[in-house]
This record gives C-alpha cells, structure tokens and sequence, in this order.
C-alpha cells in the first residue's frame, strides 16, 4: 500500500521534471550566448599573443563573439 509520503515525493519530482524539460531551451540558448562569448574571446587572446598585437584581436573577439551570441539567441526567441 503506497504511503502518502511516496505520492509526494512523486508529484514533486514530477513536477521539477516537468520544469527542467521547460527550461532546457532556455538554458541552452545562454549556454550558446555565454560559450561564443568565451570561445572567441580565448581565441583573440590566442591570436594576440602570438601576433604581439596586444588587445586589438581580444577586443574583435569579444565583439565577434557578442555578435555570434546574440544572432543565435535572436534565432532561438524567433524560433517559437
């Protein structure tokens, strides 16, 4: 016999479940914003080092990866 506890516990995990699945597409849209971010960014940093051309392609790194990120979650808040 199922204890009232159970049925809780249950409808609760349901229920984070249900909210997690929900917020996936979101989540996955600041993950791809935060990521162009970081990815072009190091990659500037990279090229800059190795040009001796201190912040000028960090700088273009971060804006390309601004730009980057904000197309995609432009293309995710249209998507729907």
């Amino acid at each position: 016999m199922p204890n009232k506890s159970d049925d809780f516990i249950q409808k609760v995990l349901s229920e984070f479940q249900r909210i997690v699945r929900l917020s996936a597409p979101a989540a996955s849209a600041a993950y791809t914003l935060l990521g162009s971010i970081l990815l072009f960014s190091l990659l500037g940093y990279f090229f800059d080092s190795m040009m001796k051309s201190e912040p000028i392609l960090l700088v273009f790194g971060i804006v390309l990866g601004l730009v980057v990120g904000f197309f995609q979650l432009y293309k995710f808040m249209n998507e729907k």
